[in-house]
């Protein structure tokens, strides 16, 4: 049985108790009641009543839901987490099934203990809706960007008042159609019925088209990194995001309006800046969530340091090693197990076929998409098929055209004249197509193992090489600028490094791209921190085994030093 401060204490780490004082914690502790699971069991099925809300205690939970391809694993849940409280909140049946990853505790409380809390706390109330819209988002959403082990806590649109907004303007537009079918009725104008016509469909595509834009926007907080997705449908598409480890500070700004409606801006901020969480609802709740997974990265970090120093020092003394599992990992451990780059069908061609990614011996080398190259070409492109073209239609002339010839022996050999001068016409315009084609094939961007490149070389030219560790990456974001760059899916990787930056230019698909230095990056880190941890131990590990080897040693000479006569 845990005691009733620890539960207390517990619970204190949870974001939905954040603004609960202890003595109003108390209660809600000693209603908690505890169950034990091994692994394998079932909580709950999908389907059945809803009759309790869970806390992990400790121990892990994956939730799985049934689909036409069978169970599909939604995500995996661990101390500190809950669940439950979407279907008793809606009053609904479970729509998952829940079972435990390995030996797990649970605190639980029974519906009317659930719905009373609710009614005490008002704040609990907001903090579950934060909690159930982003569950219920980031099911709909299934983002592909994310890693194996990757759990979405918090995922948010703008709010709804900013849609409201947004649609306000086409509403009063609406008046123009409105003054024209009016005109028609009085004066039966062809023209005004046609001009209403054009004028309610470009402002019902105005309309469709802002909801769109309203509903691409998403701010995202993991376990493992804090996420803006920004696009403009058919002009910008973007993705920052940084990882917790890297946040500074979480800060909540509103104003009057937003905290009439219950929204406002949650700043994110890290080592290079700040992401903007934009018109939130319920902010202070949503903070609270970020705040929690933020906490619980150092924690793990922590942790996971303090156990492998034990375990070395156990492992140099000769003990047996401690094989405590973990509730999770830290962000750079779980990088490394992201699957491979898997380009769709048409990308892969495209890239094979002009080379604008290539793996070789653990190096990434991107080139600039297809369609700069062909912004670089067009122009010798377009005379040399004129050329060619002239070629062609001279050659058919001379065939058909009695006494045309296209050598000449009556007075020497003659060439005829517009034949002989557009190959050689041909020879600079090929040359000047090989000059923009080894321009572009010569701006290359380099991941390795150890470090991002950015490699421009003009042919027969200067070349330049800018490097930097993977390590001293802060921050990554991607953008696809235009109509061209969001059809082909080309973009610019920026990447923070120290007070610099470095971009890789106009890549396919700058999303990959942007996680294949990710994980390059993550991967790095971990072997980089794992060796100097390592060391580190190491050297702790030889003292300790010094001081045991020579503790005898050290304790006959303390006593051989008290047996002795004090002098006077």
């Amino acid at each position: 049985m845990i005691p009733i401060p620890a539960r207390v204490a517990y619970l204190r780490r949870i974001h939905l108790f954040h603004d609960l004082k202890d003595e109003e914690l108390t209660p809600v502790a000693e209603n908690l009641t505890e169950e034990a699971y091994e692994e394998g069991s079932a909580i709950f099925e999908e389907g059945a009543a809803a009759e309790r809300f869970y806390i992990i205690y400790q121990g892990r939970v994956s939730i799985t839901q049934t689909s036409r391809k069978g169970k599909v694993e939604l995500a995996f849940l661990v101390g500190g987490d809950y669940f439950g409280e979407e279907a008793l909140y809606e009053k609904r049946k479970r729509s998952a099934t829940v079972r435990a990853s390995e030996k797990t505790l649970l605190f639980s409380l029974s519906r009317d203990q659930f719905n009373e809390l609710l009614k005490r706390f008002s704040k609990l109330k907001a903090a579950f809706e934060v909690s159930i819209a982003s569950r219920r988002l980031a099911r709909q959403q299934r983002f592909k960007w994310l890693w194996p082990d990757e759990v979405i806590y918090f995922v948010a649109r703008k709010h709804l008042v900013l849609l409201l907004r947004a649609l306000s303007a086409p509403a009063f537009s609406l008046v123009v159609p409105i003054a024209l079918m009016v005109a028609f009725f009085l004066l039966r104008s062809l023209v005004a019925i046609s001009l209403a016509g054009v004028s309610f469909l470009v402002i019902l595509g105005w309309a469709v088209w802002n909801w769109i834009d309203w509903g691409n926007d998403y701010y995202i907080v993991t376990n493992q990194r804090a996420v803006w997705l920004e696009k403009v449908v058919g002009l910008y598409d973007s993705r920052q995001e940084a990882p917790l480890s890297t946040v500074l500070s979480v800060g909540v700004e509103t104003d009057a309006t937003g905290r009439f409606f219950d929204y406002g801006h949650v700043i994110v901020r890290t080592f290079v800046g700040k992401l903007p969480f934009n018109h939130v609802s319920h902010p202070y709740q949503a903070a609270q969530m970020i705040e929690e997974q933020w906490g619980r990265t150092k924690h793990f970090a922590s942790r996971a340091e303090k156990d492998a120093m034990r375990n070395t020092i156990r492992e140099k003394l000769g003990l047996k090693m401690d094989e405590k599992t973990q509730e999770s990992a830290p962000l750079e451990k779980q990088a490394i197990i992201r699957g491979p780059y898997r380009p769709s069908l048409l990308d892969a061609a495209t890239a094979n076929w002009f080379k604008m990614r290539t793996e070789d011996s653990g190096t990434i080398t991107y080139r600039k998409h297809v369609y700069v190259l062909w912004r670089q070409v067009w122009q010798p492109t377009l005379l040399i098929l004129l050329v060619l073209s002239g070629l062609i239609i001279r050659l058919f002339t001379l065939v058909r055209t009695p006494g045309e010839k296209l050598f000449d022996t009556a007075n020497g050999l003659k060439v005829d004249t517009t034949m002989a001068a557009l190959p050689i016409l041909l020879i600079p315009l090929i040359g000047w197509w090989i000059y923009q084609y080894v321009d572009w094939s010569n701006d290359k961007f380099q991941v390795t193992p150890d470090q991002i490149l950015d490699l421009d070389r003009k042919p027969w030219g200067t070349e330049e090489r800018r490097a930097a560790p993977l390590e001293n990456i802060l921050s990554m974001e991607y953008k696809r600028v235009g109509l061209a760059g969001y059809l082909l899916n080309f973009g610019t990787v920026e990447i923070s490094v120290g007070g610099t930056k470095l971009a890789f230019e106009d890549v396919l698909d700058p999303a990959s791209v942007q996680a294949d230095i990710d994980r390059r990056r993550a991967a790095r880190i971990a072997k980089k921190r794992e060796a100097e941890a390592a060391m580190e131990r190491e050297r702790m590990a030889d003292w300790l085994a010094a001081y045991h080897e020579n503790a005898r040693e050290f304790y006959k000479e303390e006593d051989a030093s008290e047996s002795e006569p004090k002098k006077e």
